[in-house]
This record gives C-alpha cells, sequence and structure tokens, in this order.
C-alpha cells in the first residue's frame, strides 16, 4: 500500500507542476500580446 500512495503523490505532483508551468506560460503570452 505504501508503494502506491508514493506513486499518487509523484503523478500528482508531476501533473500538478506540469498545469502550473502550462498556466504559466500562457499568462506571459496573454501579457505578451
Amino acid at each position: 500500500m505504501g508503494a502506491i500512495i508514493v506513486a499518487i503523490i509523484g503523478i500528482v505532483i508531476i501533473w500538478g507542476g506540469l498545469a502550473l508551468s502550462i498556466t504559466h506560460a500562457v499568462k506571459k503570452s496573454k501579457e505578451a500580446n
């Protein structure tokens, strides 16, 4: 069970980081326009 929880947390962190970088890039492109 522990390994599964660690894997889920890792996936959530990775997806959270992707979402943050995407929203940051979108905001930057909107500011540039």
